[in-house]
């Protein structure tokens, strides 16, 4: 094994840019940095905490990650989807998720999950959503302080998913715990004494507690999500057991996670940039372009990840065959030919982003339900709470995957 130093102190060849140690305290994006300017798309040899799974190429500049995005046929989908393929999730697994496809089976099945998610569908939920917003506001009462993450972010996400899928209310926080672990973000901290755990206890019991609703909505149908899955035919075929299982796995872990991390980020950016604050509490208008640069600087996932079906060249650098190719939009998402000043938080910048992805088939189906819960969950909290300040220090999880805090720890008035 390599021994690791620092990023900036280590030569490129050694550098191991998913290693843990890197991802203690927010995104390494001082080694991103680096890594644009010197070597855009780099390889990583080994990965030391699961020493069994194959290095990986990091591929940094939006360009670049847009170059992978849009080339389907090159660079698959269907043997993994992050920097580890089979060390938390058997990668037989993550291919039955549409999100581990290519097409045609991707495009079929996705279109499936498209009907529930048109901008137009979304709309109709603002009501919603913001009444569940507001009821977990109202729940603070008279405290001084709160945990953003734990007592605001997780149980509006958590009920706003829960309702599309048809989850009991009563569900949400065994539902948010086995999410949070699946994905690295919970109580198992995403390293190799977790990994094992994760897979024996929480996937199984997971997969338990869907099978069951599976049963309920077969007989007895209902407008929810996960009734579209039972209920759905591809090809004139209905969906198989794993199939579904799977779907309402991937739905649920992007609900749990996506607006929850971004919002926190979000909050916390514009307690740190009192100037910026002013700006949108003085002009409301302002909070879907505070949105979107949280979103640019704060994408809840820091990676995903394609597989090479051919030798091919990327940013000077020969990939081959069966390559893991990871894109790092923590770092795309800050790349300086794209941003001017890319690491200053700007409510009024107007540049397209990649949090959702760089284009192509797997642009993010959540899109527009992201968006919706994330202006609904800065205005409710900014008009609540406008003098907010910490209380304490934020907590990351410390994941190359998931880019989230974990605890926030806030005044709720000044």
């Amino acid at each position: 094994m390599t021994a690791q130093r620092s990023p900036e102190d280590t030569p490129l060849d050694e550098l191991l840019v998913g290693s843990l140690e890197h991802w203690e305290q927010a995104p390494p994006h001082e080694m991103f940095r680096k890594l644009r300017s010197e070597c855009p798309v780099h390889r990583t040899s080994e990965i030391l905490e699961f020493p069994e799974e194959d290095g990986f190429w990091s591929v940094t500049k939006a360009d670049h990650v847009h170059e992978v995005s849009m080339d389907w046929r090159t660079y698959s989908s269907a043997t993994g989807v992050t920097a580890l393929t089979n060390a938390v999730m058997p990668v037989e697994l993550v291919s039955a998720m549409f999100i581990g496809m290519d097409p045609p089976k991707h495009d079929r099945l996705k279109a499936l999950f498209q009907r529930g998610f048109t901008p137009k569908r979304i709309a109709e939920h603002e009501d919603e959503i913001r009444q569940i917003t507001v009821e977990v506001l109202d729940r603070l009462g008279d405290r001084e302080t709160c945990d953003l993450v734990e007592d605001v972010a997780q149980p509006v996400v958590s009920r706003v998913i829960g309702s599309f899928m048809g989850i009991p209310p009563e569900d949400d926080v065994v539902w948010a715990r086995l999410m949070n672990n699946a994905l690295g973000a919970g109580d198992r901290a995403p390293g190799t004494e977790a990994a094992p755990l994760i897979m024996q206890e929480d996937v199984p019991e997971i997969f338990r507690r869907c099978q069951a609703l599976i049963a309920e909505r077969r007989e007895n149908p209902t407008d929810d999500l996960t009734s579209v899955l039972v209920h759905a035919e591809v090809d004139g075929e209905s969906l198989e057991e794993h199939e579904i299982v799977m779907g309402f796995f991937l739905l649920m872990a992007a609900g749990n996670d996506s607006t929850k991390a971004t919002y926190a980020s979000g909050m916390l950016a514009l307690i740190e940039n009192p100037d910026e604050r002013r700006r949108v509490l003085d002009d409301p208008s302002l909070i879907p372009s505070a949105v979107e640069e949280s979103l640019r600087m704060f994408p809840a996932f820091a990676h995903f990840r394609r597989t090479a079906t051919r030798d091919t060249e990327l940013g000077g650098q020969t990939i081959r065959e069966g390559e893991k190719v990871v894109m790092w939009y923590v770092s795309s998402n800050r790349d300086e030919d794209r941003f001017e000043d890319p690491d200053r938080f700007d409510v009024t910048r107007t540049t397209d982003h990649q949090a959702f992805g760089a284009g192509g088939r797997h642009f993010c189906l959540g899109a527009a339900l992201a968006r919706l819960e994330l202006r609904i969950l800065f205005e409710e909290t900014l008009k609540r709470y406008p003098g907010m300040a910490l209380a304490g220090e934020a907590e990351y999880v410390g994941s190359p995957f998931t880019n989230q805090l974990r605890h926030l720890p806030v005044r709720l008035r000044a």
